[in-house]
């Protein structure tokens, strides 16, 4: 990666921060124009059309990304997340899943994989799923939060 293109993702990071999605969209673009399989630009890009709720090219971004580095969980966390945001559960579920096989500890796979769970009904699969990841990390407030919502049920 060129020094050009980090100083361009630096830049829209900042963008990002203070809710200017569109002038980083554009630095995104400018940054994949010169490198067509920049795998951090692909992930950021998805995750700023996520947070813009433009879940269907969010999912393209994490899918090319995907196409070029098939095990990175940056992608498929967030790829997840973006399904499970358009209440796609079961597709979320396999990536949070393939994930799990890449790195049988991450924390945030087994939360994340707990929510979609939850979504379905599946209360005590989801449960079993928070755990796995405070086990991990005893400080994950995702997952303990979600694990103290269930019970409260």
């Amino acid at each position: 990666m060129s020094n050009e293109i980090d100083k361009m993702l630096a830049e829209a990071f900042e963008y990002v921060e203070v809710g200017n999605y569109s002038d980083a969209l554009k630095l995104y673009d400018l940054a994949l124009k010169k490198e067509p399989e920049n795998i951090n630009a692909l992930i950021d890009k998805g995750v700023t059309l996520q947070n813009m709720g433009n879940l269907k090219l969010a999912i393209r971004s994490y899918d090319k990304a995907l196409a070029i580095s098939p095990n990175n969980l940056d992608a498929l966390l967030n790829k997840g997340s973006a399904l499970h945001s358009d209440q796609k559960y079961q597709n979320a579920i396999e990536c949070y899943d393939t994930a799990l096989r890449i790195d049988k500890k991450c924390a945030m796979a087994f939360a994340y994989k707990g929510l979609s769970l939850g979504e379905t009904g599946q209360l005590q699969d989801a449960i079993k799923h928070f755990k796995k990841a405070l086990s991990i990390d005893q400080h994950y407030d995702l997952a303990n939060i979600s694990k103290q919502v269930i019970l409260m049920h």
